[in-house]
């Protein structure tokens, strides 16, 4: 236990003046042996002749600090009420008040300045008083009581430099006796470079004031890290022979702090927080600077959105580690509770400011619980609002420094800048992955005969959105086509290209053109778009009936295609150039052959390609890779091929296993002539086709009566050639007319009884299970499907 008498506890009590008022500088005062003067014992916080105090004051004189130490009682001033010796370091624009108690009874007084015009609120005043009955001031002889030399102290002239040591001092800086010559020139040359002017300003006479200084500063060791040492001196003035002189004491202060100084801790955090994306990479740099070095149980960064926090990240992050109210108001991976259920906290953020509470604080429990040996509550301000809070916890009783202070405050500061701005990057970023899913499938259809599986992963760099795109389209016919793709660059100009480019060719494939004229059709578009990205495509139109495909690519890689038996092979078909180069190229079509279980690949170059390998390569390794995996489970097969490979862009897969068709429908098709005996040609056709696949009878009139309805109308309301398509699949007959014009039929809304057309389209609604029209290639096709008897 510390003496109540020594410098040293008189200190720590002055720093806890400094933390619970709030108070930037404070100082005490006791009688001298003269009894004439109230002479500087101990001061804390900012350097005293920034505001002016003097080294002491006329015990019958009219100061602020005479008047409480002669009536016993407080004086609390104002901004503007204090005596013409103060005056603030801002050049006195830096409004502050001033606070001077009695200690004990004749003892002294005890000052303290605050800058605020606010002045000390009652609980700050409150506080002031019990310091102040508590403090025990040293005897105080005169201004050279202290620093009476001993095995930690010195003394140095400053007018030759020469300096009395203790050995304690020399062996901190690793000299023995005999070897000292008794210069500062001596101890300075085994400092750290870098600390060397601060301490400069000590040893010079010129830049040193009258008064205490302290200061930490490293020196040197044969072997390790260099060994902090903590230096309290205080600048006697000469007089007569007498130079001035520095007086004070050297200990070691490398328990009270590791080899990285809390300048460097900062800096570390502000390099941290420079590379932090998100908002819980901000989090997690917060909480790797400041919970080791300052040895916390435990320690929470959450995000404060309006009336609610919503904890970012908590360590440890055990639930059971956290007050019951947080386990209450755990949501999914972190608690997130509103503020108005901790008012001391809400109180702390609307203030702006670090709150410490040392242990046995009354706190409400969702606090007390958090650090009941101490609790820190840093408010993290940025532009002008609150980004967040970060709450710090100690479950042993801790003594709060003002080192911890400092690095607290200036940690929070860069928190909330760092909080800030990663708000807004994940904001955005939620918006372009938001961009991404809506221009990519939501879900994949189900095929006739065959599983599809895709998989998209952006890039890990920038907005993470690129122009990488899939599709799958089912056509009719049991067609389907697959569409894969890659938008030049990675921004949100490419992700909207590659939406208008899915669009178009989604919208050509539905129109019914044969895939060349479709891939055709999207180059023309991007050519008149007038953009100077372009697009690189392979799509693929796979027959479910047959098990037949035509490929086509621009400037696209390859698919690849695993036979049955494991064995794969990169169909190598010719290929056009990429979309948008070239408004008149040619784009090939290259035939594929899909056997039952066999399955087909393809992917953009994201996958296939990369800095160590070509692409010749990379598809090599693909088509290895797809060959070694089991194909029964495709989402597994697409995993697998996504993890191992070595990506730095987009990449887009999607897999086709083709199993073949279970039951494939009767189709029949007839080409309608423009003669009058047309419709009677084509319910005979209809009616020997029906009887072929066994359609009874009471069926069959219905049938020939939409084929009467929709061929007629063909051949009367169009030009050019009319196509008849008859399917049967499943009990369901489907009939279509296909013809050149694209207008579709209008069913009439009322007919009269003298009209003589319009019903068709009315008998047709009325004997069809369902019906409707779809464009296709130069036109239209008019369709309706029956139910068939069992």
């Amino acid at each position: 236990m510390a003496d109540p008498d020594s410098p040293e506890r008189v200190h720590r009590v002055l720093e806890l003046a400094l933390v619970f008022a709030d108070a930037a500088l404070v100082a005490l005062y006791a009688p001298g042996e003269d009894g004439e003067l109230l002479r500087l014992v101990e001061s804390a916080g900012l350097p005293r002749t920034l505001y002016g105090l003097p080294e002491s004051y006329s015990v019958s004189g009219p100061s602020p600090a005479a008047r409480a130490h002669r009536d016993t009682r407080p004086v609390w001033l104002g901004p503007g009420e204090q005596d013409v010796g103060l005056r603030s370091h801002a050049a006195q624009a830096q409004e502050f008040s001033l606070a001077v108690l009695p200690v004990r009874a004749g003892d002294g007084c005890l000052l303290a300045v605050r800058e605020s015009p606010g002045g000390f609120d009652a609980d700050e005043r409150s506080c002031l008083e019990l310091i102040a009955r508590s403090v025990v001031c040293p005897a105080v002889s005169g201004p050279e009581t202290r620093g009476e030399p001993d095995a930690d102290a010195f003394t140095l002239a400053m007018d030759s430099g020469r300096i009395d040591v203790g050995d304690d001092i020399l062996r901190l800086f690793g000299l023995r006796r005999e070897e000292f010559d008794g210069k500062v020139e001596t101890l300075l040359a085994r400092t750290v470079p870098e600390d060397l002017p601060s301490l400069m300003s000590v040893v010079e006479a010129d830049h040193m004031s009258l008064g205490d200084r302290e200061l930490e500063f490293r020196v040197l060791q044969p072997a390790g890290p260099p060994r902090w040492l903590r230096l309290h001196g205080r600048l006697l003035p000469g007089g007569g022979q007498r130079p001035a002189r520095l007086v004070g004491s050297v200990a070691d202060a490398s328990t009270l702090r590791s080899d990285v100084t809390d300048v460097a801790r900062v800096q570390r955090l502000a390099a941290a927080l420079s590379t932090a994306g998100t908002v819980r990479d901000v989090s997690q740099a917060v909480v790797t600077a400041l919970r080791r070095p300052l040895r916390a149980d435990r320690i929470a960064l959450a995000e404060l959105e309006g009336d609610r926090l919503v904890v970012t990240v908590l360590d440890p992050p055990e639930p059971e580690d956290w007050p019951e109210l947080w386990r209450m108001e755990w949501r999914a991976e972190w608690p997130d509770a509103p503020v108005r259920t901790m008012p001391t906290l809400a109180a702390a953020l609307r203030e702006g400011r670090a709150q410490i509470w040392p242990a046995g604080t009354a706190l409400e429990p969702a606090l007390a619980e958090v650090g009941p040996g101490g609790l820190a509550v840093l408010p993290l301000p940025a532009d002008g609002r609150m980004a967040g809070a970060c709450l710090i916890g100690w479950d042993a009783p801790h003594d709060f420094g003002t080192d911890e202070r400092a690095l607290l405050t200036a940690s929070a500061g860069l928190a909330g800048q760092a909080l800030m701005r990663a708000h807004a990057f994940d904001a955005e970023h939620e918006l372009v992955t938001m961009l991404q899913r809506q221009l990519l499938p939501r879900r994949l259809p189900k095929l006739p005969g065959a599983v599809a599986v895709a998989r998209y992963l952006p890039a890990t760099a920038g907005l993470e959105v690129g122009g990488d795109w899939y599709d799958v389209i089912p056509l009719p016919e049991n067609h389907v086509a697959l569409v894969i793709g890659d938008v030049q660059g990675h921004s949100t100009a490419a992700a909207t290209l590659m939406g208008q480019m899915r669009t178009a060719l989604r919208a050509y494939a539905a129109e019914g053109h044969p895939p060349d004229v479709v891939v055709a059709h999207a180059n023309r578009l991007l050519s008149d778009l007038e953009t100077d990205l372009f697009a690189t495509c392979c799509y693929v139109e796979v027959d479910m009936e047959e098990g037949s495909a035509w490929c086509v690519r621009a400037g696209h890689p390859p698919p690849v295609l695993r036979h049955p038996d494991g064995r794969t092979e990169i169909v190598e078909t010719d290929g056009g150039p990429p979309l948008g180069v070239l408004r008149q190229a040619e784009f090939p079509l290259g035939p594929l052959d899909l056997p039952p279980g066999a399955v087909l690949a393809l992917t953009t170059d994201g996958l296939v390609e990369s800095v160590e390998a070509d692409i010749d390569e990379g598809l090599a390794r693909f088509a290895d890779r797809l060959g070694a995996a089991d194909p029964v489970d495709l989402g597994q097969v697409a995993d697998a091929l996504l993890d191992s490979a070595q990506r730095n862009d987009d990449v887009a897969l999607l897999l086709l296993r083709y199993d073949g068709m279970a039951s494939r429908p009767l189709r029949e098709s007839w080409t309608v002539w423009r003669v009058p005996q047309a419709v009677g040609q084509a319910r005979r056709f209809t009616r020997r086709t029906l009887r072929t696949w066994g359609v009874p009878e009471q069926d069959q009139d219905s049938a020939l009566l939409v084929v009467s309805e929709l061929v007629t109308n063909g051949l009367v309301h169009t030009d050019g050639r009319v196509r008849l398509d008859l399917t049967l699949v499943n009990h369901r007959l489907r009939v279509a007319v296909t013809d050149t014009s694209p207008r579709s039929p209008v069913k009439p809304t009322s007919i009269g009884w003298e009209a003589t057309g319009g019903r068709g389209i009315l008998l047709v609604e009325a004997v069809s299970d369902t019906w409707g029209t779809v464009p296709v290639s130069g036109g239209k096709q008019v369709w309706s499907e029956l139910l068939l008897s069992d």
